[in-house]
């Protein structure tokens, strides 16, 4: 579809060349010889450029310019005049208009600004749309809160969100949710137009996490060929999430101290010092108190990274969103697959309400992805569950605990434990190694070998090893 171009001059020569020349080119034209009539067109229907003439009978193009930024912030407008002036063009940019051209201009001149102008006009829509999808994706309706103790994290996080707020430490069990508790937290703030950045602290070698975080000057060490901008830089602006900041090392502690209390670094290397504005989110799942009782974690950085903590919690706190976020995954992963599943079987829904999920949220989330890649007849059935959420859930249903054996105060030796648990094995599955083999999750040359090393014949009952304790 060719870009709409509206032309606001009042002379009508200059109108009728402009139109030929920018339908010659492939555009559709509209025109207006006033500015009445030139807004009275753009409410009407929004153009893609707007060339735009400085002096007009009713009022000047300057005027013009303020009411359609107004209407509409992003449309471009080239400003044409016969007066051409610093002042007219430092004017004219200062109010929003993309460019500034004087009469007389020449046609292949005007062309290219045109096309640099809808060019510009058409990232800057492709970026607002990236970011409407990523805050419809990522934004805070998106985190289940059927449950009370969510909801309080939810309303807690749109304070911070919308705050000044530029460091938070959000607490709480591997795959709660924390990564996107910091997106929500970006996208819902001030920061949503700009990047959000994260690294996984222990995911980079402590050798190269300096400079992923700093950067780096040419020359800096062996391999540093040219000038490196950090994260820190990279994310000016915007937001950097740091998760596992509870495994950072000493040496690097100490510098994002000083970054959050200076608002400045240099680049490792460097002799300069970088000044930014960044939203830090940190995150970890380490008990940060007794860290620092510990000396593995600096005290000052902590009590400086913890002004607003968010502690998220465990999936088995919050059984009220077991359910909403099963059935969420369900249709994200119906999609994904382009499978016709849309529901999920009581017992299955019975067997997720039992299991006390350790993983968290990111576990469930997996759980359901297998389901929906293994369901047949559009329907997800407990069978379609991992073996260790129903048989836990059926260990809870009986009464028994989650741990079967509990470590004796004196200890014990493990490969006793271990043929303890292959005789049970056998007698459970009355001496047939294949059934004796998955009670063990095992294939059958490993329950072979240990029938072997352990001297148990097949169809016999063996005897209970002594002095070990099985409760």
């Amino acid at each position: 579809m060719p870009a709409r171009i509206l032309i606001v001059d009042d002379e009508k020569m200059i109108r009728w060349s402009l139109k030929a020349s920018l339908e010659e080119a492939g555009y559709e034209v509209e025109e207006a010889d006033e500015g009445g009539a030139a807004l009275e067109a753009f409410s009407r229907e929004t153009p893609d450029l707007v060339i735009l003439d400085y002096r007009l009978p009713d009022r000047t193009g300057l005027e013009v310019l303020k009411s359609i930024r107004a209407l509409s912030p992003d449309v471009p407008v080239l400003l044409l005049t016969a007066h051409a002036s610093l002042a007219g063009a430092v004017a004219a940019v200062r109010e929003g208009a993309h460019d500034y051209l004087a009469k007389p201009y020449e046609a292949d001149d005007l062309l290219v600004r045109v096309e640099r102008a809808l060019e510009a006009y058409s990232l800057r829509r492709q970026l607002a749309r990236r970011q409407e999808e990523e805050k419809r994706q990522f934004g805070l309706p998106n985190l289940v809160a059927e449950s009370a103790a969510m909801r309080e994290v939810v309303h807690l996080l749109r304070r911070v969100a919308q705050s000044e707020a530029t460091t938070i430490l959000l607490l709480g069990e591997s795959g709660v949710g924390k990564g996107l508790a910091a997106r929500a937290l970006h996208h819902e703030g001030r920061t949503a137009e700009r990047p959000f950045l994260n690294v996984t602290c222990t995911a980079i070698p402590e050798t190269l996490l300096e400079s992923e975080l700093f950067g780096h000057e040419r020359g800096a060490f062996t391999d540093a060929k040219v000038q490196k901008r950090g994260l820190f830089e990279l994310a000016d602006g915007g937001t950097l999430f740091l998760d596992e900041i509870g495994d950072l090392s000493p040496g690097l502690q100490a510098k994002l101290l000083r970054v959050l209390e200076e608002k400045s670094f240099r680049r490792v290397g460097g002799t300069r010092d970088l000044r930014v504005s960044v939203r830090i989110v940190a995150a970890t799942n380490r008990d940060l108190d007794a860290e620092v009782e510990a000396g593995r974690f600096r005290r000052d950085l902590y009590f400086r990274l913890k002004v607003i903590p968010v502690l998220i919690p465990p999936l088995r706190e919050r059984p009220e969103d077991l359910q909403p976020l099963a059935r969420m995954f369900l249709a994200h992963f119906r999609k994904e697959f382009r499978k016709d599943v849309s529901e999920i079987e009581p017992a299955a829904l019975q067997a997720f309400q039992r299991y006390p999920w350790p993983g968290n949220v990111r576990e469930l989330r997996n759980a359901v992805e297998r389901a929906v890649l293994l369901a047949e007849g559009g329907i997800v059935r407990r069978a379609d569950l991992p073996r260790e959420i129903v048989g836990g859930a059926d260990e809870r249903r009986h009464g028994l605990p989650a741990s079967i054996f509990l470590l004796p105060p004196d200890g014990l030796v493990l490969e006793q434990l271990e043929r303890d648990l292959v005789r049970q094995a056998l007698e459970r599955a009355k001496g047939n190694r294949s059934q004796a083999a998955r009670f063990l999750g095992l294939n059958r040359d490993q329950i072979r070998y240990r029938i072997e090393k352990f001297g148990f014949e097949q169809g016999r009952k063996p005897t209970p090893p002594e002095n070990l304790a099985a409760v």
